[in-house]
């Protein structure tokens, strides 16, 4: 046990039942639904039975024996994801007392753990520059990244040119899921991004995003019906896709959105985002994430109407990349 500014302590999350925890992530998932219009309630609910099971590494933050804040991170192969790191909200100061010490034991139990050479971390409920302290000094990269927003219908209607004859769009199936995994491999080979998710660098970590990104509530529910892929008529080679999720009532995200790169330069991305508003009629807006510095990407969603709700950091420690 550890005490923090003689106000905190700070103890092993394992240490705890989703019963006390319950509170805590249930006023989290208001934030999520007040800031990023995300309802939160499956995620929340996913999370609680892995913390019953005490297989999470993270932490507990106490403010007078009194659950103020929580930590975790997830293993995947040699890296780590923090999952996340919240607080309570009420008193400002020592919210980000408790965040920034949670964080800091966090760091010091990951870069411990043996065969951990890489923690990745997207905290979406900070604003872009909250968290740098902690970061910076344990040795992470910092990627800030864009929260957008468009709402619908769209206030000037979005028009694009036809496709070329050769690219067909059509409906998401099960049946491109391997072909999916490729084009997102092929997509962000050299790309920023995956500098931010090591996943993109192979065509196993782009099946396990895919699969993440269907059969997991992390990223709201997988909605097949508002997925699209672009193929090339003659080779049926997959040469687009835009995969989105219901995270709220009338609310789409868009978790994935890729050309492949022999494609990329053709409008095939503005093709995906206006059939894509054009079809979904009963939502209230689209949201989508992308990296500050990918500016081609943040200049299309700026054109077609998207604007930015929200700025957070991405961060990456990488011991490899450590002089």
């Amino acid at each position: 046990m550890d005490s923090v500014a003689t106000q905190l302590e700070i103890l092993d999350l394992r240490h705890f039942t989703a019963r006390e925890l319950r509170p805590l992530l249930e006023a989290e998932a208001r934030a999520w639904e007040e800031r990023l219009l995300w309802n939160y309630h499956s995620s929340t609910e996913l999370l609680l039975q892995y913390l019953d099971s005490r297989i999470l590494p993270g932490f507990v933050s106490l403010d007078h024996g009194r659950i103020h804040g929580y930590s975790f991170a997830v293993y995947e192969g040699h890296k780590a994801v923090i999952g996340d790191a919240w607080s309570e909200r009420g008193n400002a100061a020592l919210a980000r007392q408790s965040t920034v010490a949670l964080l800091r034991h966090l760091f010091e139990l990951l870069r411990s753990t043996p065969g951990i050479d890489r923690i990745e971390s997207q905290l979406l409920l900070y604003d872009a520059g909250a968290l740098d302290e902690p970061f910076l000094e344990a040795g992470f990269a910092v990627y800030p990244r864009l929260f957008m927003q468009l709402d619908l219908p769209p206030r000037v209607p979005m028009c694009c040119g036809s496709l070329p004859a050769e690219i067909e769009l059509l409906p998401w199936s099960q049946n491109y899921y391997e072909a999916s995994a490729s084009l997102i491999h092929d997509a962000y080979t050299g790309h920023i991004d995956a500098s931010i998710n090591d996943q993109y660098c192979s065509l196993h970590g782009s099946q396990r995003f895919l699969h993440n990104i269907i059969r997991f509530p992390g990223c709201g529910v997988f909605a097949a019906d508002q997925s699209w892929v672009l193929r090339h008529k003659s080779t049926g080679n997959l040469v687009g896709l835009l995969l989105a999720s219901r995270v709220g009532v009338g609310i789409s995200h868009i978790t994935q959105l890729c050309i492949a790169r022999s494609w990329q330069g053709h409008a095939l991305g503005a093709a995906l985002l206006t059939h894509a508003a054009s079809q979904l009629t009963q939502a209230k807006a689209i949201t989508l994430t992308v990296t500050e510095a990918n500016l081609s990407a943040v200049n299309l969603y700026t054109h077609y109407g998207f604007f930015t709700r929200h700025r957070f950091d991405a961060m990456v420690y990488d011991r490899g990349k450590k002089g």
